[in-house]
């Protein structure tokens, strides 16, 4: 293991005072660190709240800001922040509007975030919840339920945080930010592991000549593992997964994300887009947004995933709209 580090055990609460010297737009509520909130004032809009475990930067803090989240609840590497954690952010950020839940559909966090909104829900704050489910490897079509969160999430963030900016309602902001995660895939595909630092070691092994379909940002197993491929044929079969499950007409247009795993180079996550529009263009669709870059890592594994957003009228306009965080800047339009 090689990491710029200090005792392991202390690797997240590092990492936390970092961000917080580099970053003035963010502070945190209860003197729990763990608790990221935004340190702008807010007008009395819905609030919206994300958490998770560490080690996915810039998922979940970096997407604390002006036209996306209000406050993050992180816990350990790859491990849920406690209840009490989420509950403290969100009880930091409520204006009396409602606060909205997004989160990956893992056990630990389902379980946390439920119970913090029985804590909100004792204090009167009203609380919804969308869970995001894009990974379309980890299972089948009918049983989306059981899906992980993973990269996809982004476009949950930017199209609930834009539609609280406008002043919507709970409700309102609600539907909408499960209207991105309906119509939102991914896939992903690893080429390494990574090294959790309390743990010292590999979480799992794959061949040098290896890659695996669809591996969770966790290290949880794909669908299928094989010899390495040319970058081509690797999106190709990774799109036909997605195109299965969104049926494109001339004309649609989408929001596409490839998103680095941690270890994986600018220049080949811009190889992999490449051909991902070449796929789309060759339907008709217009990828009208593109972003390329880590947007939600696994520590330092190799890798990268393709999560794709079917827009409309209206998640094109909440998707266009400006937003202004530590980690993601977007002029808007």
């Amino acid at each position: 293991m090689k990491k710029f580090l200090n005792d392991p055990v202390h690797f997240v609460d590092e990492m936390l005072q970092g961000i917080y010297k580099a970053h003035p737009a963010v502070t945190y509520a209860a003197g729990d660190m763990h608790c990221l909130v935004s340190a702008r004032t807010r007008g009395a809009k819905v609030g919206i709240v994300t958490g998770g475990g560490s080690g996915h930067l810039p998922l979940f803090l970096g997407y604390v800001g002006d036209g996306m989240l209000d406050g993050a609840a992180v816990g350990g590497v790859f491990q849920s922040p406690s209840a009490e954690q989420i509950y403290q952010v969100t009880s930091h950020i409520d204006q009396g509007a409602g606060v909205l839940y997004i989160y990956g559909n893992y056990t630990g966090d389902i379980i946390n975030f439920d119970m913090a909104a029985e804590l909100a829900d004792l204090d009167g704050i009203a609380v919804q919840q969308v869970v995001g489910n894009d990974d379309v490897a980890s299972s089948v079509v009918g049983e989306e339920h059981k899906r992980r969160g993973v990269a996809g999430v982004f476009f949950v963030f930017k199209a609930a945080g834009a539609a609280a900016a406008e002043g919507l309602s709970l409700d309102e902001v609600t539907r909408l930010a499960d209207k991105a995660r309906s119509r939102t895939r991914t896939v992903g595909v690893a080429l390494s592991s990574c090294v959790v630092p309390e743990i010292g070691h590999a979480t799992f092994s794959i061949g040098e000549d290896e890659m695996e379909i669809g591996m969770g940002i966790h290290g949880e197993p794909g669908i299928s593992r094989k010899k390495l491929a040319y970058a081509d044929a690797v999106v190709d079969e990774m799109m036909e997964r997605i195109f299965a499950e969104q049926a494109y007409k001339l004309g649609d247009s989408v929001a596409v994300l490839v998103n680095g795993l941690g270890g994986t180079p600018m220049e080949e996550l811009y190889i992999l887009f490449r051909r991902v529009s070449q796929l789309l263009e060759a339907r008709g669709v217009t990828a009208k947004h593109v972003w390329v870059g880590e947007f939600a890592t696994a520590m330092e594994m190799a890798g990268a995933s393709i999560s794709i957003l079917h827009l409309d009228e209206e998640l094109e306009r909440l998707v266009a709209a400006p937003a202004n965080t530590p980690f993601f800047k977007h002029l808007g339009g």
